[in-house]
């Protein structure tokens, strides 16, 4: 593969990978005006939230098996073309359970765009080389949470929350126009597989039922499920807890997403001398360690400001390592049904993350003890299936 053809589909599929976290974080500063725009309290905008992740659970799980039947292009346009519709719905909301409604839908078009890229990923690339490639794309998806609330915070103070959706509709339409051109047809769909129920539920516990992908699914999905609870969160803690504007908030956002960004790139250098194997557990037990230490914490109230974003920051950079390792292990034994193991890993990951974020937005307390009890609590469960998993392995 030349260079130039390498960078350009690292860029693509980095970029739809990226579509969800994007639509996540550029909305995040807005949380305060939207629930005074709709008359309601912070913690039910969160129910937006929720109902994404969900959406995308349901929608992963959806796209599999047509990424397998059809091929990875045509069912992507399809879920791009739904993205873009009702992000363009969203701008017109007048009510939180239109937006609530909305929001569900838009997050199953943009999960078709998540599930293609990772199975793409598998088409396109050597075996061994999945991890190198995750790791790349999460460089591409890394601009999202250092862009995008920074963004998302001066448009809505500037001109208000509804522009927000405005600007997710537009990139949509960018991102259809660049995958009809430039990306390629990766994989010849396969007819022969049936998108009967009995059949697609068949195909998914197949996928399940191999120790390797429940072993690292379970792992990444639950340890992921921390990134989720910070995302929704966050706003909260920073703009109500520690009084930050909306603009300061998108700062401190962006800052954090380095430590994400930056582990994920160190990953790619350590795979010349550890396998993914061995760089899990490492990562995994600092942050179940960092987790205990941010619960304490937060409980005892003396970690303040710079306490948590110090505490948050090595927890992330944690993520960093597991979130490619875990990927890429997980694909590793499939050939012909990566999307469908794709998907199912990716609706593990999302069904996580929605639990979490709705545990979190069910607290009223104006301490950061929701979230990092919620954090702390994947990252020891996530270490512990890990360490029973290895040993079926083995």
């Amino acid at each position: 593969m030349k260079r130039s053809t390498y960078l350009s589909l690292i860029l693509i599929l980095g970029s739809l990978t990226a579509l969800g976290p994007f639509t996540i974080d550029m909305y995040l500063p807005g949380f305060p005006a939207i629930a005074e725009d709709l008359g309601v309290d912070v913690e039910q905008v969160g129910l937006t939230l929720s109902s994404y992740f969900v959406g995308i659970c349901v929608g992963q799980l959806l796209y599999g098996p047509l990424l397998d039947r059809f091929g990875r292009k045509k069912p992507l346009y399809i879920g791009l073309l739904l993205y873009i519709a009702t992000s363009a719905g969203c701008v017109f909301s007048t009510s939180l359970d239109s937006l609530i409604f909305l929001r569900f839908f838009q997050a199953v078009g943009s999960c078709a765009a998540t599930v293609a890229a990772m199975a793409m990923v598998r088409d396109l690339f050597p075996v061994h080389e999945n991890a190198k490639v995750f790791a790349l794309l999460m460089l591409v998806v890394g601009a999202s949470p250092m862009v995008a609330p920074t963004v998302g915070g001066y448009v809505t103070s500037s001109i208000g929350w509804h522009s927000v959706f405005t600007i997710l509709a537009g990139m949509g339409a960018l991102m259809l126009l660049a995958c009809i051109l430039w990306l390629p047809d990766s994989f010849r769909p396969d007819t022969t597989l049936s998108l009967m129920p009995a059949s697609i539920i068949r195909n998914f516990w197949s996928v399940w039922t191999v120790p390797q992908f429940y072993t690292y699914a379970l792992t990444g999905a639950v340890s992921f499920s921390a990134l989720f609870t910070y995302v929704s969160g966050s706003p909260k803690v920073f703009m109500q807890v520690f009084h930050l504007s909306d603009k300061a908030y998108g700062w401190v956002f962006a800052a954090l997403s380095v430590g994400f960004i930056g582990s994920s790139q160190v990953n790619t250098l350590l795979l010349k001398r550890f396998r993914s194997e061995q760089i899990l557990p490492v990562a995994l037990t600092v942050m179940a360690v960092a987790g205990i230490v941010f619960v304490a914490g937060a409980k005892l109230e003396w970690l303040g400001l710079g306490g948590t974003i110090a505490v948050l920051t090595v927890m992330l950079c944690c993520l960093g390592f597991v979130n490619p390792n875990t990927a890429a292990l997980c694909l590793a034994p499939f050939a012909k049904s990566a999307g469908t193991a794709s998907a199912l890993m990716g609706a593990l990951q999302m069904g996580a993350g929605a639990l979490a974020s709705v545990f979190v937005s069910l607290f009223k307390e104006n301490t950061a003890f929701p979230m990092a009890l919620w954090m702390a609590i994947p990252a020891v469960l996530s270490l512990l299936i890990l360490m029973a998993g290895r040993r079926q392995l083995r």
